[in-house]
């Protein structure tokens, strides 16, 4: 198998051990600088020059791409894809992971829990924005912000006033996080590798210090993950798009709460820690999925006029409730059952035998009219009454008012 490794770093540490897993494992590897790619779309076919001449044949590439060229980065990426050549990280998902407030609307609509998060322009906005994640002392992060920097603890109202002022007048974008303290200063870094987490490690601050990163100077041990925070890594990793990701989560009294999903995690900090051979599972995992490129189903299904992909709800009391799925009558109407997802279980190409529940989420492939009236109908947003003030009208003066007689046998 040959591989190529994105990396404008080829000696850092993370570019060197996956180089020299691929080595030891039989592969050929090279390392390419991600910016002397040139996207050809001169032919019949889509094609990549490399230092001014075409690129030979990859069975798979490996990006490690930096903040500063997510841009052409993301486009050299999306031309490997194009040209079939399998990659573990696609650009959709490094693109939804490398803007953090992408990132955490997508892990929000699935129900990943995050800490309470805000994102507002206005200044007028400012205060409240700041009462909704739970008040003083929130975090404030730059989006663009990468290894803790543009990472704030605001101790007040007052303080996180003026830092977002500040930093929205030199026109930067800040997301307003609740403050966990119950975290103590720690958090995990779960390093996901397709459908598993090969390794986990915990990050604890220095001393005066609320940011464990290891390049803050945070110190790093091994931790055995239970079955719910492992699960959270997975999930939020291939929500992103990602199959190879590092996954950062605090430790929330009520369980994990996902902070971040990197597709780039460094590796020097995570196998020190475990004494894992983390870039060794990346190439094996590479070495088995190679034959399976990332496929645009949008793309595909613009072949196929009148058809595409919905996922249905098996409403309570609906008729698919209690029956199989080879009883649903769902075939009969062109309609192919892809995966089931029960509560938080994914279960894919699910047997035809399967009795459908209620609450059961149901990815199909059809033909849409038929599907049509089995699509949920979108949550409606209800409006919140305005509250209108009472007019003023001024209070009756006793000694303008007639005189009343009363009636003495009522």
């Amino acid at each position: 198998m040959k591989i190529a490794i994105l990396s404008r770093a080829p000696r850092i540490y993370s570019t060197q051990r996956l180089k020299a897993a691929a080595i030891d494992r039989g592969h050929q590897v090279r390392v390419l600088n991600t910016l002397r790619f040139a996207i050809d779309l001169s032919g019949d076919e889509p094609d990549l020059q490399y230092r001014g001449k075409r690129l030979s044949h990859y069975d798979a590439v490996l990006p490690r791409i930096g903040a500063s060229i997510t841009f052409f980065g993301l486009a050299v990426v999306r031309q490997f894809e194009q040209m079939d050549v399998y990659t573990p990280n696609t650009s959709n998902g490094i693109a939804n992971s490398r803007d953090k407030l992408r990132s955490i609307q997508i892990l929000s609509r699935h129900n990943i829990r995050i800490p309470a998060t805000t994102f507002v322009r206005d200044r007028a906005d400012v205060l409240p924005a700041i009462e909704r994640v739970g008040g003083a002392p929130v975090i404030i992060k730059l989006l663009e912000g990468t290894q803790g920097i543009g990472v704030i603890l605001a101790p007040d109202t007052k303080v996180a006033e003026a830092v977002i002022e500040t930093l929205q007048s030199t026109r930067q974008n800040v997301l307003i996080q609740r403050f966990i303290a119950e975290s103590g200063g720690r958090d995990i870094r779960a390093l996901v590798v397709g459908d598993r987490v090969v390794a986990a490690m915990r990050r604890r601050a220095q001393p005066g210090e609320y940011r464990s990163n290891v390049h803050r100077g945070g110190s790093t041990e091994i931790v055995e993950l239970d079955d719910d925070y492992a699960r959270v890594a997975v999930q939020s990793a291939q929500i992103m798009g990602l199959r190879v990701a590092g996954v950062d989560m605090l430790e929330g009294e009520g369980g994990p709460l996902v902070l971040e999903v990197n597709s780039s995690p460094g590796l020097e900090g995570i196998e020190t820690a475990t004494g894992l051979d983390v870039a060794g599972a990346i190439i094996d995992y590479i070495e088995s999925q190679v034959a399976f490129p990332e496929l645009d189903v949008r793309q595909r299904l613009t072949v196929s006029t009148g058809y595409g992909v919905a996922e249905l709800v098996v409403h309570e009391g609906a008729d698919l409730v209690g029956r199989a799925i080879n009883e649903s009558g769902l075939r009969n109407r062109d309609i192919t059952v892809l995966t089931l997802t029960r509560g938080t279980t994914v279960i894919p190409n699910p047997k035809v035998e399967r009795v459908l529940e209620a609450e059961d989420r149901l990815l199909c492939f059809g033909k849409l009219e038929s599907m049509r009236d089995l699509v949920p109908e979108r949550r409606r947003r209800r409006r919140q009454p305005k509250i209108r003030p009472l007019p003023e009208t001024p209070l009756p003066n006793p000694e303008e008012q007639p005189a009343v007689e009363h009636d003495p046998t009522s």
